[in-house]
């Protein structure tokens, strides 16, 4: 059998990326049937509620905010446009790629809230408003510290990489 050196190992119910994955896991199972009763995928969900609370969007933007990975955004894009659901907005810079949502998705959009938030409602109620609240106020803080070491680790590679540079 093998042993795990001594050391001061986090147990794996207490590791940070395993009970994130869970949560999501959850948290979709719940939402999931929602999406797929009007025959979108997550992501297309996620573009198109990110669009919902916005004019238009370029495709960076909605690359990020989705965290969906731009050649897979590109499909995305091309699906909901054949239904309708966005559409594409000039932008003066030629390179960027905006879109908007059309009435059809803002309707779409609409259905799929009305009917889900119920559920919404209930698991807010269950695990209680205010700490539900600041459970996305924490993880919103936690994305951006641990985006900020990210950030921190990969200016440090690049000193590494072109010394003398600063």
């Amino acid at each position: 059998m093998h042993q795990t050196p001594e050391r001061d190992l986090r147990k794996f119910e207490k590791s940070l990326p395993i009970a994130l994955l869970r949560t999501r896991e959850a948290t979709t199972r719940l939402f999931k049937p929602f999406i797929d009763l009007h025959d979108l995928t997550m992501p297309q969900w996620r573009v198109l509620r990110a669009l919902a609370e916005a004019d238009a969007l370029d495709a960076r933007t909605l690359s990020e905010r989705c965290v969906i990975l731009p050649p897979s955004l590109t499909r995305i894009f091309r699906a909901m446009t054949l239904r309708g659901l966005i559409r594409q907005v000039e932008c003066a810079d030629a390179r960027r790629h905006m879109v908007a949502i059309t009435d059809t998705g803002r309707a779409l959009f609409e259905q799929v809230l009305q009917e889900s938030e119920p559920d919404y409602t209930r698991l807010a109620a269950a695990f209680g408003p205010e700490r539900l609240d600041m459970l996305l106020d924490l993880l919103n803080e936690l994305r951006d510290t641990a985006q900020g070491l990210v950030d921190q680790s990969q200016q440090q590679d690049t000193r590494k990489v072109m010394p003398g540079r600063r």
